[in-house]
């Protein structure tokens, strides 16, 4: 199987910072809005060499929402910043009227998604944000594995005309995606490929799948590993494409088993080609507190999870 390597680990929201680091250097147009949360969104650079065109807008998400609305009518192109859980659930009456029911171009970035927030908790950890915005008509979004991935998904949204999602997490992670990687909104990336087996992931998840796969390899199971960096719109052509050849299927997502990556993925199953299926994702509960690696383990959502699924799915075909 073909070998990725961390090439050293950085938290994704470093990612969002780089890019728009560069977007701020190449695309006048622009514009970041942060909800009291500069560090965290790692908007310091962008904040330093462009003021003119930052706007703190304090702890006032749905403020923040309509006056990046605003600012689109103008032609500028507003990134917003804060933690997802006030991304998303916080905002979403201003998300779905301002700015997808209006079609506004605005990009929300959301840091901090999921259970690897950490020891902030369950009231912080939100786990429903990717089927909140998946249903708004029009949203486009994308959900990034790592350092480099994030960086150039938020350089691809600049030039991407209309509402977007992007979400990405607090914790150092492995940075494994070649930085020369191009990032096509809507297009998976396959990994690896394989017989047996397709394993679908997004997110924190990805590198798992990567390690599962080398343990099934051990096992005599060849997986094919495929990167789903864009939720919605789905690349159906190479989920069925690679379904076809395998005939099972594993998803992999940290976040809500309802709503998520694994539910848009069944859907276009059942649609087009029934396969068996079976979910690495949290089972409809909350989150608690605790290091990411904690919860990541109790939720099961690690490379275990995902050989365990896969030897269940394969008896099934």
């Amino acid at each position: 199987m073909k070998k990725y390597t961390n090439t050293g680990s950085k938290d994704t929201r470093s990612g969002f910072g780089a890019g728009m680091t560069e977007l701020g250097q190449k695309n006048e147009n622009v514009v970041a809005l942060c909800a009291d949360l500069i560090g965290s969104l790692k908007f310091d650079d962008f904040k330093k060499n462009h003021p003119e065109r930052f706007f703190q807008i304090g702890i006032a998400e749905a403020n923040m929402i309509g006056i990046a609305a605003g600012l689109t009518i103008g032609g500028k192109i507003p990134f917003t910043g804060t933690f997802a859980n006030f991304s998303t659930g916080r905002v979403y009456d201003q998300i779905r009227q301002s700015v997808a029911y209006s079609d506004k171009n605005v990009k929300i970035c959301a840091s901090h998604a999921g259970l690897t927030l950490g020891e902030d908790g369950a009231t912080h950890q939100i786990l429903e944000d990717i089927g909140l915005m998946k249903m708004l008509p029009g949203m486009t979004v994308i959900n990034t594995c790592d350092y480099n991935q994030t960086k150039a998904a938020t350089i691809a949204l600049a030039d991407h005309h209309g509402p977007a999602y992007l979400r990405f997490g607090r914790p150092v992670v492995p940075n494994f995606m070649p930085a020369d990687e191009p990032f096509v909104i809507g297009k998976a990336i396959m990994l690896n490929e394989g017989t047996d087996v397709t394993i679908i992931a997004t997110g924190h998840l990805v590198w798992e799948a990567l390690i599962a796969a080398e343990a099934l390899e051990a096992k005599g199971i060849s997986a094919e590993v495929i990167n789903i960096h864009t939720i919605k719109p789905l690349d159906e052509e190479a989920i069925l494409k690679s379904v076809a050849k395998t005939g099972c299927i594993v998803t992999a997502e940290e976040h809500n088993i309802l709503g998520g990556l694994g539910e848009s993925v069944a859907r276009t199953l059942a649609l087009n080609n029934p396969t068996p299926q079976e979910f690495v994702a949290v089972q409809d509960s909350f989150g608690e507190s605790g290091t990411p690696e904690q919860l990541m383990n109790k939720y099961k959502l690690n490379n275990e999870a995902i050989v365990e699924a896969v030897e269940r799915v394969i008896k099934r075909k």
